[in-house]
């Protein structure tokens, strides 16, 4: 089914409806990005773990982000 199609049938809704309806499509991601923000927490851990040992150097983000937009 095309989403132009659903767009319109879910536009028809009552405002509760398609409050319920956005709420449930909002579940749905979060559900599928569960994953993705472990991964991610992990990837923190990670290296708070290496900054601790010693292993990683903190770095100035606004001091970066200005040297990166330097190079584009």
């Amino acid at each position: 089914m095309e989403l132009s199609v659903i767009e319109n049938e879910a536009l028809k809704l009552s405002q509760a409806e398609r409050a319920l309806l956005a709420d449930h499509l909002m579940e749905s991601l979060t559900a599928a990005d569960a994953g993705v923000l472990k991964a991610w927490a992990d990837e923190g851990e990670r290296r708070l773990a290496l900054f601790r040992e010693g292993k990683l150097s903190a770095v100035d983000g606004e001091s970066e982000v200005a040297a990166l937009r330097k190079t584009l």
